[in-house]
């Protein structure tokens, strides 16, 4: 692995690093599209803690994320997860 790759890989494993967060990954592939809507009721936390963890999420490109008004919708950013993938083979 490259230098970037390293920094890149550590920022993903970093931002996977809760159990929130990766309940909100998991939901997000299982669902294999879009989440619009609520997303927060789907987790234990409060919607203040959940809008964090998908703040974590986003800034670390694991996933997209699109505000329309009152509406917001979070996708997996599936170019970066499959690149996640490729970096833990190379380990």
């Amino acid at each position: 692995m490259t230098k970037s790759q390293h920094k890149k890989f550590a920022a993903y494993l970093k931002a996977m690093g809760n159990p929130v967060r990766l309940q909100i990954l998991n939901h997000l592939i299982k669902k294999g599209e879009c989440v619009c809507g609520d997303i927060t009721s789907k987790l234990p936390v409060a919607a203040s803690t959940a809008s964090q963890h998908l703040k974590v999420l986003k800034e670390a490109g694991l996933i997209t994320g699109t505000i329309d008004g009152p509406r917001r919708c979070y996708c997996i950013n599936q170019k970066n997860l499959d690149e996640f993938r490729d970096l833990v083979g190379k380990l």
